[in-house]
Protein backbone atom coordinates (compact mmCIF):
# COMPACT_ATOMS: atom_id res chain seq x y z
CA UNK A 1 0.00 0.00 0.00
CA UNK A 2 1.21 3.68 -0.68
CA UNK A 3 2.19 5.25 2.74
CA UNK A 4 2.55 8.85 1.59
CA UNK A 5 0.43 11.72 0.42
CA UNK A 6 -1.00 11.24 -3.63
CA UNK A 7 1.35 12.52 -6.22
CA UNK A 8 0.85 15.95 -7.39
CA UNK A 9 0.47 15.76 -11.45
CA UNK A 10 -0.08 19.64 -12.62
CA UNK A 11 -2.10 19.54 -16.07
CA UNK A 12 -4.85 17.52 -17.23
CA UNK A 13 -3.55 17.36 -21.01
CA UNK A 14 -2.73 13.64 -22.63
CA UNK A 15 0.48 13.61 -20.68
CA UNK A 16 -0.48 14.41 -17.61
CA UNK A 17 -3.71 12.09 -17.91
CA UNK A 18 -1.47 9.39 -18.76
CA UNK A 19 0.92 9.88 -15.59
CA UNK A 20 -1.70 9.77 -13.45
CA UNK A 21 -3.07 6.45 -15.12
CA UNK A 22 0.36 4.91 -15.04
CA UNK A 23 0.83 5.91 -11.79
CA UNK A 24 -2.36 4.14 -10.43
CA UNK A 25 -1.64 1.03 -12.59
CA UNK A 26 1.38 0.83 -9.84
CA UNK A 27 -0.98 1.67 -6.71
CA UNK A 28 -0.22 5.00 -6.27
CA UNK A 29 -2.69 7.82 -6.02
CA UNK A 30 -2.89 10.99 -7.54
CA UNK A 31 -4.52 14.54 -7.64
CA UNK A 32 -4.68 16.30 -11.44
CA UNK A 33 -4.94 20.09 -11.08
CA UNK A 34 -5.67 21.83 -13.83
CA UNK A 35 -6.52 25.68 -14.08
CA UNK A 36 -9.23 25.52 -16.91
CA UNK A 37 -13.09 24.94 -15.80
CA UNK A 38 -13.08 21.53 -18.10
CA UNK A 39 -12.28 19.71 -20.74
CA UNK A 40 -11.53 21.76 -24.23
CA UNK A 41 -14.30 20.21 -26.57
CA UNK A 42 -12.95 20.80 -30.26
CA UNK A 43 -9.71 21.48 -32.17
CA UNK A 44 -7.42 18.73 -33.23
CA UNK A 45 -3.83 20.36 -31.83
CA UNK A 46 -1.63 16.89 -31.39
CA UNK A 47 -3.13 14.15 -33.88
CA UNK A 48 -0.10 12.14 -34.98
CA UNK A 49 0.37 8.99 -33.03
CA UNK A 50 2.75 6.91 -32.56
CA UNK A 51 2.19 2.65 -32.41
CA UNK A 52 4.76 2.89 -29.31
CA UNK A 53 2.93 5.21 -27.45
CA UNK A 54 -0.44 3.36 -28.49
CA UNK A 55 1.06 0.27 -26.65
CA UNK A 56 1.55 2.70 -23.42
CA UNK A 57 -2.23 3.82 -23.67
CA UNK A 58 -2.83 0.07 -23.98
CA UNK A 59 -1.29 -0.97 -20.92
CA UNK A 60 -4.09 1.57 -19.20
CA UNK A 61 -7.10 0.22 -21.22
CA UNK A 62 -7.41 2.96 -24.03
CA UNK A 63 -4.73 1.99 -26.16
CA UNK A 64 -7.09 -0.07 -28.68
CA UNK A 65 -10.20 2.48 -28.73
CA UNK A 66 -7.93 5.70 -29.44
CA UNK A 67 -6.27 3.47 -32.55
CA UNK A 68 -9.82 2.71 -33.58
CA UNK A 69 -11.30 6.04 -33.43
CA UNK A 70 -8.27 7.13 -35.68
CA UNK A 71 -7.32 7.11 -39.07
CA UNK A 72 -4.06 5.07 -40.19
CA UNK A 73 -2.67 6.73 -42.65
CA UNK A 74 -0.54 4.11 -45.14
CA UNK A 75 1.16 6.52 -47.50
CA UNK A 76 3.30 9.98 -47.31
CA UNK A 77 4.07 11.58 -50.79
CA UNK A 78 5.71 14.55 -50.82
CA UNK A 79 5.36 17.51 -53.67
CA UNK A 80 7.39 20.32 -54.80
CA UNK A 81 6.06 23.34 -56.71
CA UNK A 82 2.70 20.56 -57.59
CA UNK A 83 4.72 18.02 -58.98
CA UNK A 84 5.35 14.96 -56.93
CA UNK A 85 8.83 13.87 -55.52
CA UNK A 86 8.19 10.78 -54.20
CA UNK A 87 5.62 8.65 -51.80
CA UNK A 88 6.90 6.57 -48.84
CA UNK A 89 5.04 3.66 -48.28
CA UNK A 90 4.70 2.33 -44.58
CA UNK A 91 4.82 -1.67 -43.93
CA UNK A 92 2.23 -3.74 -42.17
CA UNK A 93 2.70 -3.34 -38.38
CA UNK A 94 4.04 -7.50 -38.71
CA UNK A 95 4.37 -8.20 -34.79
CA UNK A 96 2.63 -5.07 -33.70
CA UNK A 97 -0.88 -5.16 -32.84
CA UNK A 98 -1.28 -1.42 -33.52
CA UNK A 99 -0.54 0.41 -36.78
CA UNK A 100 2.77 2.74 -37.57
CA UNK A 101 1.13 6.58 -36.88
CA UNK A 102 -2.89 6.84 -35.89
CA UNK A 103 -4.34 10.46 -36.72
CA UNK A 104 -6.72 11.08 -34.05
CA UNK A 105 -7.77 14.73 -32.91
CA UNK A 106 -5.96 15.24 -28.77
CA UNK A 107 -9.71 15.89 -27.78
CA UNK A 108 -10.70 12.39 -28.90
CA UNK A 109 -7.88 11.14 -27.09
CA UNK A 110 -8.04 13.06 -24.21
CA UNK A 111 -12.10 11.90 -24.16
CA UNK A 112 -10.63 8.05 -23.97
CA UNK A 113 -8.36 8.97 -21.42
CA UNK A 114 -11.32 10.37 -19.31
CA UNK A 115 -13.31 7.21 -19.62
CA UNK A 116 -10.12 5.44 -17.86
CA UNK A 117 -9.64 8.10 -15.56
CA UNK A 118 -13.58 7.82 -14.42
CA UNK A 119 -12.98 3.85 -13.43
CA UNK A 120 -10.49 4.44 -11.74
CA UNK A 121 -10.99 5.14 -7.90
CA UNK A 122 -6.32 6.32 -7.18
CA UNK A 123 -6.85 9.52 -9.84
CA UNK A 124 -8.72 12.57 -8.19
CA UNK A 125 -9.22 15.01 -10.88
CA UNK A 126 -9.81 19.06 -10.12
CA UNK A 127 -11.13 21.75 -12.88
CA UNK A 128 -10.41 25.51 -11.93
CA UNK A 129 -7.25 25.02 -10.28
CA UNK A 130 -4.58 27.05 -11.13
CA UNK A 131 -1.10 26.09 -9.80
CA UNK A 132 0.58 29.08 -8.85
CA UNK A 133 3.30 27.64 -7.02
CA UNK A 134 4.93 24.47 -5.67
CA UNK A 135 7.54 24.16 -2.90
CA UNK A 136 9.43 21.36 -1.43
CA UNK A 137 9.12 19.96 2.03
CA UNK A 138 11.31 17.40 3.97
CA UNK A 139 9.01 14.85 2.89
CA UNK A 140 6.81 16.28 -0.71
CA UNK A 141 5.71 18.86 -2.11
CA UNK A 142 3.06 21.74 -1.00
CA UNK A 143 0.93 23.00 -4.17
CA UNK A 144 -1.05 26.36 -4.02
CA UNK A 145 -3.46 25.64 -6.34
CA UNK A 146 -6.74 28.54 -6.60
CA UNK A 147 -6.12 29.40 -3.19
CA UNK A 148 -5.70 25.71 -1.52
CA UNK A 149 -3.12 23.84 -0.62
CA UNK A 150 -2.61 20.60 -2.03
CA UNK A 151 -0.19 18.25 -0.33
CA UNK A 152 2.00 15.45 -2.47
CA UNK A 153 4.78 13.31 -2.05
CA UNK A 154 6.23 14.19 -5.44
CA UNK A 155 4.67 16.36 -8.36
CA UNK A 156 4.54 16.20 -12.35
CA UNK A 157 4.40 19.15 -13.85
CA UNK A 158 2.97 18.70 -16.91
CA UNK A 159 0.76 22.24 -17.40
CA UNK A 160 2.41 22.96 -20.87
CA UNK A 161 4.75 25.75 -22.86
CA UNK A 162 3.00 28.14 -20.59
CA UNK A 163 4.65 26.94 -17.65
CA UNK A 164 7.00 29.77 -17.20
CA UNK A 165 6.18 30.39 -13.41
CA UNK A 166 6.46 27.37 -12.37
CA UNK A 167 9.79 26.44 -14.21
CA UNK A 168 11.50 30.25 -12.93
CA UNK A 169 10.29 29.18 -9.33
CA UNK A 170 12.16 25.50 -9.88
CA UNK A 171 15.16 27.73 -10.55
CA UNK A 172 14.47 25.49 -13.95
CA UNK A 173 16.00 27.74 -17.33
CA UNK A 174 14.04 26.93 -21.01
CA UNK A 175 16.43 27.93 -23.41
CA UNK A 176 16.15 27.88 -27.11
CA UNK A 177 14.46 30.20 -30.20
CA UNK A 178 11.06 30.61 -32.01
CA UNK A 179 10.58 30.88 -35.43
CA UNK A 180 9.29 33.98 -36.90
CA UNK A 181 6.84 32.70 -39.20
CA UNK A 182 3.52 31.39 -38.08
CA UNK A 183 1.17 28.22 -39.32
CA UNK A 184 -2.32 28.51 -39.76
CA UNK A 185 -4.31 25.23 -38.77
CA UNK A 186 -7.70 24.43 -40.54
CA UNK A 187 -9.57 21.38 -39.56
CA UNK A 188 -12.03 21.26 -42.49
CA UNK A 189 -14.49 18.34 -43.00
CA UNK A 190 -15.10 17.70 -46.77
CA UNK A 191 -15.61 14.43 -48.50
CA UNK A 192 -12.17 13.67 -50.76
CA UNK A 193 -11.93 9.98 -50.40
CA UNK A 194 -8.39 10.32 -52.35
CA UNK A 195 -6.50 11.16 -49.54
CA UNK A 196 -8.51 9.37 -46.62
CA UNK A 197 -5.78 7.65 -46.07
CA UNK A 198 -2.35 9.51 -47.33
CA UNK A 199 -0.52 12.59 -46.11
CA UNK A 200 -0.02 15.02 -48.45
CA UNK A 201 3.46 17.74 -48.05
CA UNK A 202 3.91 20.73 -50.56
CA UNK A 203 6.58 22.32 -50.79
CA UNK A 204 6.10 25.85 -52.48
CA UNK A 205 2.59 24.94 -54.32
CA UNK A 206 1.45 28.03 -56.58
CA UNK A 207 -1.13 28.62 -53.71
CA UNK A 208 0.99 28.96 -50.83
CA UNK A 209 4.67 30.84 -52.74
CA UNK A 210 7.24 30.17 -51.16
CA UNK A 211 5.99 28.41 -48.28
CA UNK A 212 4.86 24.73 -47.16
CA UNK A 213 1.53 23.43 -46.58
CA UNK A 214 0.66 19.85 -44.97
CA UNK A 215 -2.64 17.75 -45.36
CA UNK A 216 -3.36 15.07 -42.66
CA UNK A 217 -6.88 12.79 -42.60
CA UNK A 218 -8.65 12.73 -39.60
CA UNK A 219 -11.65 10.74 -38.63
CA UNK A 220 -15.28 11.58 -39.92
CA UNK A 221 -14.21 12.98 -43.58
CA UNK A 222 -12.07 15.90 -41.34
CA UNK A 223 -8.84 16.94 -42.70
CA UNK A 224 -5.78 18.96 -40.58
CA UNK A 225 -4.61 21.32 -42.87
CA UNK A 226 -1.40 23.50 -42.13
CA UNK A 227 0.06 26.18 -43.83
CA UNK A 228 3.28 28.30 -43.34
CA UNK A 229 1.91 31.92 -43.16
CA UNK A 230 4.33 35.11 -42.44
CA UNK A 231 4.93 36.52 -39.05
CA UNK A 232 2.28 39.19 -39.69
CA UNK A 233 -0.62 36.98 -40.79
CA UNK A 234 -4.34 38.02 -39.16
CA UNK A 235 -6.77 35.17 -39.22
CA UNK A 236 -9.47 37.53 -38.04
CA UNK A 237 -8.58 39.84 -41.44
CA UNK A 238 -8.24 36.97 -43.50
CA UNK A 239 -12.10 35.20 -42.52
CA UNK A 240 -13.72 38.49 -42.48
CA UNK A 241 -12.16 39.13 -46.30
CA UNK A 242 -13.28 35.76 -48.02
CA UNK A 243 -9.69 34.85 -48.43
CA UNK A 244 -9.85 32.43 -46.15
CA UNK A 245 -12.43 30.41 -47.80
CA UNK A 246 -10.32 31.30 -51.15
CA UNK A 247 -7.48 29.46 -49.44
CA UNK A 248 -9.11 26.55 -48.13
CA UNK A 249 -10.48 26.27 -51.77
CA UNK A 250 -7.32 25.74 -52.99
CA UNK A 251 -6.58 22.35 -51.49
CA UNK A 252 -10.05 20.56 -51.23
CA UNK A 253 -11.32 22.02 -54.78
CA UNK A 254 -14.92 22.80 -55.24
CA UNK A 255 -16.59 20.29 -52.58
CA UNK A 256 -18.79 21.46 -49.83
CA UNK A 257 -16.76 21.82 -47.13
CA UNK A 258 -17.30 22.91 -43.05
CA UNK A 259 -14.68 24.82 -40.86
CA UNK A 260 -14.34 23.06 -37.67
CA UNK A 261 -11.79 24.72 -35.68
CA UNK A 262 -8.94 27.31 -36.84
CA UNK A 263 -5.97 28.57 -35.19
CA UNK A 264 -2.68 30.37 -35.59
CA UNK A 265 0.65 29.00 -33.71
CA UNK A 266 3.76 29.79 -33.94
CA UNK A 267 7.11 27.19 -33.29
CA UNK A 268 9.30 26.94 -30.90
CA UNK A 269 12.65 25.03 -30.00
CA UNK A 270 12.97 25.07 -26.53
CA UNK A 271 14.62 22.77 -23.62
CA UNK A 272 14.59 22.97 -20.26
CA UNK A 273 18.22 22.71 -18.11
CA UNK A 274 16.70 20.53 -16.03
CA UNK A 275 13.80 17.88 -15.78
CA UNK A 276 13.79 17.24 -11.86
CA UNK A 277 14.23 19.47 -9.31
CA UNK A 278 14.15 17.10 -5.98
CA UNK A 279 10.71 15.75 -6.14
CA UNK A 280 9.65 17.77 -8.64
CA UNK A 281 9.03 16.32 -12.41
CA UNK A 282 8.75 18.32 -15.46
CA UNK A 283 7.29 16.64 -18.63
CA UNK A 284 6.09 17.24 -22.09
CA UNK A 285 5.58 21.01 -23.21
CA UNK A 286 6.65 22.10 -19.61
CA UNK A 287 9.85 20.53 -20.25
CA UNK A 288 10.49 20.60 -24.22
CA UNK A 289 8.98 22.77 -27.35
CA UNK A 290 9.51 21.37 -30.72
CA UNK A 291 8.23 22.11 -34.13
CA UNK A 292 5.53 19.49 -34.90
CA UNK A 293 6.87 18.43 -37.64
CA UNK A 294 7.79 14.89 -37.28
CA UNK A 295 4.99 14.27 -34.58
CA UNK A 296 7.80 14.66 -31.84
CA UNK A 297 5.74 16.62 -29.09
CA UNK A 298 2.85 14.82 -27.30
CA UNK A 299 4.64 11.56 -28.91
CA UNK A 300 7.98 11.97 -26.85
CA UNK A 301 5.79 13.76 -23.30
CA UNK A 302 3.90 10.07 -23.35
CA UNK A 303 7.24 8.64 -22.74
CA UNK A 304 7.71 11.25 -20.57
CA UNK A 305 4.63 9.78 -18.45
CA UNK A 306 6.02 6.40 -18.49
CA UNK A 307 9.24 7.14 -17.23
CA UNK A 308 8.17 9.37 -14.56
CA UNK A 309 5.40 6.85 -13.33
CA UNK A 310 7.50 3.58 -13.08
CA UNK A 311 10.53 5.57 -11.07
CA UNK A 312 8.04 7.15 -8.34
CA UNK A 313 6.43 4.29 -7.93
CA UNK A 314 9.55 2.06 -7.25
CA UNK A 315 11.67 4.98 -5.15
CA UNK A 316 7.92 5.24 -2.78
CA UNK A 317 7.44 1.91 -2.62
CA UNK A 318 10.84 2.03 -1.24
CA UNK A 319 11.76 -0.51 -3.59
CA UNK A 320 14.95 1.85 -5.23
CA UNK A 321 16.44 5.05 -3.71
CA UNK A 322 15.46 8.31 -4.57
CA UNK A 323 18.44 8.60 -6.93
CA UNK A 324 16.94 6.44 -9.26
CA UNK A 325 14.58 10.29 -10.03
CA UNK A 326 17.91 11.71 -11.04
CA UNK A 327 17.88 8.91 -14.15
CA UNK A 328 14.55 10.35 -15.21
CA UNK A 329 16.44 13.54 -15.99
CA UNK A 330 19.30 11.51 -17.49
CA UNK A 331 16.94 9.75 -19.77
CA UNK A 332 14.31 12.05 -20.60
CA UNK A 333 16.22 15.68 -20.91
CA UNK A 334 18.53 13.41 -23.66
CA UNK A 335 15.73 12.57 -25.41
CA UNK A 336 14.55 15.74 -25.53
CA UNK A 337 18.14 17.39 -26.90
CA UNK A 338 17.79 14.48 -29.71
CA UNK A 339 14.43 15.70 -30.63
CA UNK A 340 14.95 19.45 -30.82
CA UNK A 341 18.15 18.41 -32.80
CA UNK A 342 16.12 16.59 -35.63
CA UNK A 343 13.06 19.19 -35.35
CA UNK A 344 15.61 21.89 -35.62
CA UNK A 345 17.04 20.52 -38.43
CA UNK A 346 13.58 19.91 -40.52
CA UNK A 347 12.74 23.47 -39.46
CA UNK A 348 15.93 24.66 -41.35
CA UNK A 349 15.23 22.75 -44.24
CA UNK A 350 11.61 24.28 -44.22
CA UNK A 351 12.14 27.96 -43.16
CA UNK A 352 16.34 28.36 -44.60
CA UNK A 353 17.75 30.80 -41.98
CA UNK A 354 20.53 32.21 -44.35
CA UNK A 355 20.98 32.05 -47.98
CA UNK A 356 23.73 29.38 -47.87
CA UNK A 357 21.03 27.28 -46.52
CA UNK A 358 18.17 28.47 -49.18
CA UNK A 359 20.16 27.54 -51.89
CA UNK A 360 20.68 24.11 -50.29
CA UNK A 361 17.11 23.68 -50.16
CA UNK A 362 16.06 25.00 -53.48
CA UNK A 363 19.00 22.68 -55.33
CA UNK A 364 17.65 19.51 -53.06
CA UNK A 365 14.08 20.59 -54.33
CA UNK A 366 14.93 21.27 -57.57
CA UNK A 367 16.99 17.33 -58.36
CA UNK A 368 14.67 15.29 -55.87
CA UNK A 369 12.26 14.27 -58.23
CA UNK A 370 15.06 12.29 -60.87
CA UNK A 371 18.01 11.82 -58.25
CA UNK A 372 17.55 9.40 -55.24
CA UNK A 373 20.46 11.13 -53.87
CA UNK A 374 18.86 14.67 -53.65
CA UNK A 375 15.40 12.95 -52.70
CA UNK A 376 16.96 11.83 -49.33
CA UNK A 377 17.94 15.09 -48.05
CA UNK A 378 14.30 16.26 -48.72
CA UNK A 379 13.04 16.59 -45.25
CA UNK A 380 9.79 17.24 -44.14
CA UNK A 381 9.93 15.35 -40.87
CA UNK A 382 11.37 13.01 -39.52
CA UNK A 383 8.74 10.98 -37.88
CA UNK A 384 8.39 10.09 -33.82
CA UNK A 385 10.62 7.06 -32.78
CA UNK A 386 11.47 5.80 -29.46
CA UNK A 387 14.54 7.18 -27.43
CA UNK A 388 17.39 4.75 -26.84
CA UNK A 389 18.95 4.82 -23.56
CA UNK A 390 22.10 3.75 -24.76
CA UNK A 391 24.16 5.96 -22.69
CA UNK A 392 21.65 5.99 -19.05
CA UNK A 393 23.54 5.09 -15.78
CA UNK A 394 20.77 2.59 -15.62
CA UNK A 395 22.06 0.62 -18.81
CA UNK A 396 24.57 -2.11 -18.67
CA UNK A 397 26.51 -2.36 -21.63
CA UNK A 398 27.37 -4.87 -24.13
CA UNK A 399 29.84 -4.46 -26.15
CA UNK A 400 29.03 -7.06 -28.67
CA UNK A 401 26.36 -4.62 -29.51
CA UNK A 402 27.34 -1.51 -30.24
CA UNK A 403 25.19 1.19 -30.80
CA UNK A 404 25.50 2.69 -34.38
CA UNK A 405 23.59 6.04 -33.69
CA UNK A 406 20.44 7.21 -35.18
CA UNK A 407 19.21 4.60 -37.28
CA UNK A 408 18.15 5.39 -41.06
CA UNK A 409 15.14 7.26 -41.56
CA UNK A 410 11.29 4.79 -41.20
CA UNK A 411 13.74 2.43 -38.90
CA UNK A 412 14.67 1.25 -35.56
CA UNK A 413 17.73 0.50 -34.08
CA UNK A 414 18.64 -3.48 -33.58
CA UNK A 415 17.37 -4.80 -30.56
CA UNK A 416 19.98 -5.13 -27.48
CA UNK A 417 21.10 -2.32 -24.02
CA UNK A 418 18.56 0.73 -24.03
CA UNK A 419 16.67 0.12 -26.59
CA UNK A 420 12.90 -0.68 -26.66
CA UNK A 421 12.20 -4.09 -26.77
CA UNK A 422 10.47 -5.56 -30.00
CA UNK A 423 6.90 -6.42 -29.26
CA UNK A 424 5.69 -9.82 -30.27
CA UNK A 425 2.88 -12.29 -28.95
CA UNK A 426 3.66 -14.63 -26.20
CA UNK A 427 1.71 -18.00 -25.03
CA UNK A 428 1.05 -18.39 -21.42
CA UNK A 429 1.12 -21.75 -19.51
CA UNK A 430 -3.04 -21.89 -19.86
CA UNK A 431 -2.60 -21.37 -23.77
CA UNK A 432 -3.76 -18.20 -23.35
CA UNK A 433 -1.60 -15.24 -25.08
CA UNK A 434 -0.47 -11.94 -24.33
CA UNK A 435 2.75 -9.51 -25.66
CA UNK A 436 6.06 -9.48 -24.33
CA UNK A 437 5.50 -5.19 -23.81
CA UNK A 438 2.63 -6.06 -21.73
CA UNK A 439 4.53 -8.81 -19.63
CA UNK A 440 7.76 -6.22 -19.63
CA UNK A 441 5.14 -3.26 -18.04
CA UNK A 442 4.09 -5.14 -15.41
CA UNK A 443 7.56 -4.88 -13.03
CA UNK A 444 11.44 -6.53 -14.64
CA UNK A 445 11.33 -9.27 -16.84
CA UNK A 446 13.92 -11.56 -17.59
CA UNK A 447 14.24 -13.95 -20.71
CA UNK A 448 16.69 -16.38 -20.75
CA UNK A 449 17.92 -17.76 -23.74
CA UNK A 450 18.85 -21.31 -24.42
CA UNK A 451 21.57 -22.65 -23.12
CA UNK A 452 21.31 -19.57 -20.04
CA UNK A 453 21.23 -20.78 -16.27
CA UNK A 454 17.32 -20.36 -15.87
CA UNK A 455 17.73 -21.21 -12.12
CA UNK A 456 20.32 -18.07 -11.78
CA UNK A 457 17.59 -16.36 -13.26
CA UNK A 458 14.87 -17.42 -11.21
CA UNK A 459 16.44 -16.91 -8.02
CA UNK A 460 17.61 -13.14 -9.19
CA UNK A 461 14.29 -12.53 -9.74
CA UNK A 462 12.60 -13.88 -6.40
CA UNK A 463 15.68 -11.38 -5.08
CA UNK A 464 14.35 -8.35 -6.59
CA UNK A 465 12.58 -5.73 -4.75
CA UNK A 466 9.82 -5.79 -7.10
CA UNK A 467 7.90 -7.37 -9.36
CA UNK A 468 10.36 -9.88 -11.28
CA UNK A 469 9.66 -12.24 -13.69
CA UNK A 470 11.43 -15.11 -16.36
CA UNK A 471 10.31 -15.90 -19.55
CA UNK A 472 12.19 -18.75 -21.34
CA UNK A 473 12.51 -17.78 -25.29
CA UNK A 474 12.83 -21.33 -26.42
CA UNK A 475 9.79 -23.29 -28.05
CA UNK A 476 10.07 -25.95 -25.21
CA UNK A 477 6.97 -26.05 -23.07
CA UNK A 478 7.04 -24.32 -19.83
CA UNK A 479 8.04 -26.66 -16.96
CA UNK A 480 5.88 -27.19 -14.20
CA UNK A 481 4.82 -24.60 -11.50
CA UNK A 482 5.17 -22.12 -14.28
CA UNK A 483 3.52 -18.64 -13.03
CA UNK A 484 1.44 -16.17 -15.32
CA UNK A 485 2.08 -12.86 -15.72
CA UNK A 486 1.90 -10.98 -12.44
CA UNK A 487 -1.25 -9.21 -11.25
CA UNK A 488 -1.98 -6.01 -11.66
CA UNK A 489 -1.92 -3.92 -8.16
CA UNK A 490 0.55 -2.05 -5.51
CA UNK A 491 0.86 -5.27 -4.09
CA UNK A 492 2.23 -7.50 -6.89
CA UNK A 493 4.97 -9.59 -5.57
CA UNK A 494 8.64 -10.92 -7.25
CA UNK A 495 7.18 -14.32 -9.18
CA UNK A 496 10.26 -16.58 -10.25
CA UNK A 497 9.39 -19.06 -12.96
CA UNK A 498 8.17 -19.21 -16.25
CA UNK A 499 5.61 -16.89 -17.52
CA UNK A 500 4.99 -18.30 -20.45
CA UNK A 501 7.19 -18.97 -24.02
CA UNK A 502 7.14 -18.05 -27.95
CA UNK A 503 9.13 -20.14 -30.92
CA UNK A 504 9.72 -16.46 -32.29
CA UNK A 505 11.19 -14.70 -29.88
CA UNK A 506 14.76 -15.35 -30.24
CA UNK A 507 14.48 -13.98 -34.06
CA UNK A 508 12.50 -11.05 -32.80
CA UNK A 509 15.61 -10.20 -30.20
CA UNK A 510 18.41 -11.61 -31.89
CA UNK A 511 18.58 -13.42 -28.78
CA UNK A 512 22.04 -15.54 -28.93
CA UNK A 513 22.77 -19.13 -26.77
CA UNK A 514 23.19 -18.72 -23.36
CA UNK A 515 21.80 -14.90 -22.86
CA UNK A 516 19.70 -13.39 -20.73
CA UNK A 517 17.84 -9.97 -21.36
CA UNK A 518 17.09 -7.95 -18.57
CA UNK A 519 13.79 -5.60 -19.17
CA UNK A 520 12.59 -2.68 -17.40
CA UNK A 521 9.00 -2.07 -16.25
CA UNK A 522 8.87 0.70 -19.23
CA UNK A 523 10.01 -2.32 -21.69
CA UNK A 524 13.43 -0.79 -22.27
CA UNK A 525 16.04 -3.00 -22.37
CA UNK A 526 18.56 -3.13 -19.43
CA UNK A 527 21.22 -5.10 -19.62
CA UNK A 528 21.84 -8.65 -22.43
CA UNK A 529 24.28 -10.74 -20.46
CA UNK A 530 26.05 -13.73 -21.44
CA UNK A 531 25.84 -16.70 -19.33
CA UNK A 532 25.14 -14.52 -16.60
CA UNK A 533 25.64 -15.90 -12.76
CA UNK A 534 22.78 -14.99 -10.20
CA UNK A 535 25.30 -12.09 -9.07
CA UNK A 536 25.87 -10.81 -12.50
CA UNK A 537 22.26 -10.64 -12.43
CA UNK A 538 21.82 -9.07 -9.26
CA UNK A 539 23.92 -6.59 -10.30
CA UNK A 540 22.35 -5.58 -13.43
CA UNK A 541 18.89 -5.49 -11.34
CA UNK A 542 20.76 -2.81 -9.04
CA UNK A 543 22.00 -0.93 -11.55
CA UNK A 544 18.66 -0.48 -13.31
CA UNK A 545 17.11 0.73 -10.11
CA UNK A 546 19.86 2.95 -9.51
CA UNK A 547 20.87 0.76 -6.33
CA UNK A 548 24.28 0.42 -7.56
CA UNK A 549 26.41 3.97 -8.35
CA UNK A 550 27.50 4.10 -12.35
CA UNK A 551 31.55 3.86 -12.71
CA UNK A 552 31.91 5.72 -15.36
CA UNK A 553 33.42 2.71 -17.43
CA UNK A 554 33.40 3.07 -21.38
CA UNK A 555 29.63 2.46 -22.63
CA UNK A 556 29.09 1.37 -26.65
CA UNK A 557 28.70 4.85 -27.03
CA UNK A 558 31.29 6.18 -24.94
CA UNK A 559 32.02 7.44 -21.31
CA UNK A 560 28.63 6.94 -18.99
CA UNK A 561 27.26 10.25 -18.49
CA UNK A 562 28.14 11.01 -14.42
CA UNK A 563 25.54 12.34 -12.41
CA UNK A 564 25.18 15.89 -10.90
Amino acid sequence: MWRHEPVVVVGAGPVGQTTALLLARWGVPSVVLDRRPGRDAVGSRAICQHRDVLDVWESVGAGRRIADAGVTWTTARTYHRGRELFAQTFSSPGRSPFPPFVNVSQCRTEQELDRCIAAEPLVDVRWDAPVTAVTQTADGVAVRAGGAEVRGSYAVVCAGARSDDLRRQLGVSFDGHSFDDRFLICDVRADLPHRADERHFHFDPEWNPGRQVLVHPCPDSTFRIDWQVPAGYDLAAETASGALDARIRQVVGDVPYELVWSSVYRFHSRVADRMRCGRVLLAGDAAHLVSPFGARGLNSGVADAENAAWKIAWAGFGRAPAELLESYHDERHAAAVENVAVTTATMDFLVPPDPGRARHRADVLARAATDPEARALVDSGRLSEPFWYVGSPLTTADRSRPFAGRPPRGQVPPAGPGILVPDAPVTLPDGTTTRLRALARDGFLLLTAPGADTGAATAAAAAAPGPATTLPITPASPPSGSTLRPAAGPERASRPGAAGEHADLTGVLGARPGEVWVVRPDAHVAAVLHRPTRDDLAAALARATARAAPSGEEHSDGVLPQRR
